[in-house]
């Protein structure tokens, strides 16, 4: 389905066709998305076509708007401009808006997405245990709570949260830098199939375009301007997640980070977001509150009783869990036969207190 105009199509079908030639703009230091994306055809053609713009011209010309728009429909790829109502209003507060957003999915569900508040979770690619488990919680307390959870699908923090908000049943958006069509990384195939069925997985470049370096801090503009707040939740400095946050408090959205360790360099840039007045935050509930100011949260994440309400025995576990002990360790402290403190740690772990780490280590849960 198409809902754009012809010049909108045509020109994000530039951008893809000079795509390898805007990495070699793009790709050198300090050079920002926006200077690129913003300029009109002719500007692009002479700014990027150097060496060939007779052919970018021809390009042009020879723009074939119903077989473009034909490939969307064999594609099963929505095509909306930010010309159309159905446009999402986020998108235009940014200075070089996509000029066609490419969608799976119907229009009705993109809508319904939109509908609701939407919080953007980023991180690292090679992110520690503790934070994918930090991820997936906001995740998945965010998709209970019904807000949208936007990422980007890669690698680590991104494919945690998603991962937590669909198997909640949540609503989830996928920003991607190729087509929408493309799964990237291929690793994610069986998570790109449960959002593409369930969410929306968009990007701002036609069906079949592959990706190029250029294309990941353009993404990331898109998934700032989608959410009322940006989440980092473990990234190094500089990285990608940076970026993301930086054009969230450019557009006057919220920013927060979850903190991480001060010892290593994984946290580096998300710690650094903290000192600087980012948003603190330590669950899904923190999210909420950000968004809705606390006390007026939509619902929020299934409650979990409070660790000082729990028997006194479960209570003693939980606090070896924190110490690290092993389960042989939690049997000698608390003088309780290795039988109970199995059982100890299956209910602790079905509460959603601590999650399991490996075969005789547990660790506390984000949020327990």
């Amino acid at each position: 389905m198409t809902i754009c105009c012809d010049s909108c199509l045509r020109h994000s079908h530039l951008i893809a066709h000079l795509s390898p030639r805007i990495a070699g703009i793009l790709d050198r230091p300090g050079r920002r998305v926006s200077g690129v994306l913003r300029l009109s055809e002719d500007e692009l053609i002479e700014r990027v076509a150097t060496q060939r713009p007779d052919g970018a011209r021809r390009f042009v010309e020879q723009f074939d708007f119903e077989g473009a728009a034909r490939q969307l429909e064999e594609r099963e790829v929505l095509g909306i401009c930010q010309h159309s109502e159905d446009y999402p209003a986020g998108l235009l507060a940014l200075d070089d808006p996509p000029r066609v957003l490419y969608c799976t999915g119907t229009l009705e569900r993109l809508r319904e997405l939109l509908a609701e508040p939407a919080a953007t979770i980023v991180g690292g690619r090679r992110a520690s245990p503790y934070a994918e488990e930090v991820a997936r919680e906001l995740g998945r307390g965010l998709g209970v709570a019904g807000l949208t959870v936007v990422s980007g699908l890669a690698l680590g923090i991104d494919a945690a949260a998603h991962r937590g908000a669909v198997d909640a049943g949540g609503r989830a958006i996928a920003v991607l830098a190729c087509g929408p069509d493309v799964v990237y990384p291929q690793r994610h195939y069986a998570l790109y199939r449960d959002i593409r069925r369930k969410g929306v997985v968009m990007s701002e470049m036609p069906p079949g375009t592959r990706a190029l370096r250029w294309g990941f801090p353009a993404r990331n503009r898109i998934m700032a301007a989608l959410g009322e707040i940006t989440v980092v939740v473990e990234a190094r400095d500089p990285s990608g997640s940076l970026i993301t946050a930086s054009f969230a408090g450019e557009l006057g959205r919220s920013v927060g980070a979850v903190p991480g360790r001060v010892t290593g360099s994984h946290a580096a840039g998300s710690n650094r977001l903290l000192r600087d007045g980012a948003a603190v935050i330590r669950g899904p509930e923190d999210v909420l509150d950000e968004i809705f100011g606390v006390g007026n949260r939509p619902g929020g994440p299934p409650p979990r009783a409070p660790a000082d309400v729990l028997e006194p025995g479960l209570r003693e576990v939980l606090a070896r869990v924190e110490a690290g002990d092993s389960v042989s360790q939690i049997a000698a402290a608390t003088g309780q036969p290795v039988a109970y403190v199995r059982a100890a740690l299956g209910q602790l772990e079905r509460e959603g207190y601590i999650v399991a780490r490996s075969l005789g280590w547990y660790e506390r849960a984000a949020g327990g």
